[in-house]
């Protein structure tokens, strides 16, 4: 891949997946779907902002916190914690455009329903009934809990730092399995990946996570922690076989709803089991 073709096609991987202004031509959509192998890089790039915004903002609440409590007592470890948490799952929410928060509503919607076609009309209508909303908002909250607990979990900002990352490339990788594995329901977004993606390259996904993933935990702590990162990450293989299988029964097949919802429900059960074998080692 020559140097302005690499530049391109990162641009937009970026703009397919974030909401970040990447300007160029209207075929990125093309473009992701042909070099989704790629996902789990773009993904620790995502991690690396939402990590890094995490871990701010606990400072900063520490601070401002610390000084207030100095005055009037707080239960200042809880609400960093809290409130760190919730905004850093409102920040990957934000940074991702809520286009993958719309599979998962999407899916909810349709989990409400009997018939396929049923299913179907609900994923594509503009509303959201109550299925819907208790689906995202249990999906959402175990990711928020997975970030709240990483800090009692482990203390050092690095590791933490780390699984916020690991658990987005976990996310990105998920998505690439399911396309992988899958097959499509109708014409849409969903098709064009399920069509362009389907090839042997795809492997290449899961040498990035397992590189990164252990490069993180490497450094963050020592080459164990390492070993144990590229397992966790791994965790989303089975994530995405399962969501497939949803997907078949739900839909009739992979749809891009079940592609958005397949990343925010990877991204949440791994920040959970992140946060909980941490805890236990």
């Amino acid at each position: 891949m020559s140097p302005a073709k690499a530049i391109k096609t990162f641009r937009d991987l970026l703009a397919f997946l974030t909401i970040i202004p990447m300007g160029g031509k209207e075929d990125f959509v093309f473009t992701s779907a042909e070099n989704m192998y790629l996902f789990p890089l773009i993904g620790s790039f995502i991690g690396t902002l939402a990590g890094a915004y995490f871990i701010g903002i606990s400072f900063i609440l520490q601070f401002l916190l610390s000084l207030v409590n100095s005055f009037v007592t707080l239960p200042v470890d809880f609400l960093v914690r809290f409130v760190s948490a919730a905004m850093t799952v409102a920040f990957l929410l934000v940074m991702t455009g809520l286009q993958h928060f719309d599979g998962l509503i999407d899916l909810g919607n349709a989990l409400g329903y009997r018939s396929e076609h049923d299913r179907k009309m609900a994923a594509h209508a503009w509303t959201v009934n109550y299925s819907g909303a208790i689906f995202a908002m249990i999906v959402e909250f175990v990711a928020f809990l997975g970030l709240f607990l990483l800090v009692p979990a482990f203390t050092n900002p690095l590791v933490i730092f780390a699984a916020i990352i690991s658990a987005e490339v976990a996310a990105k990788l998920a998505m690439v399995t399911l396309v992988w594995i899958g097959k499509t329901t109708h014409k849409g977004l969903g098709s064009i990946f399920l069509k362009k993606a389907k090839k042997k390259l795809n492997i290449a996904a899961y040498a990035i996570s397992a590189v990164l993933a252990f490069i993180l935990f490497s450094l963050a702590v020592n080459p164990i922690y390492g070993v144990l990162g590229v397992g966790l990450v791994f965790v989303s293989i089975p994530i995405a076989c399962v969501m497939e299988k949803v997907a078949e029964k739900v839909f009739g097949g992979v749809s891009g709803d079940i592609i958005g919802a397949t990343n925010e429900v990877s991204r949440a059960v791994t920040l959970v089991l992140l946060a909980g074998v941490l805890m236990i080692i």
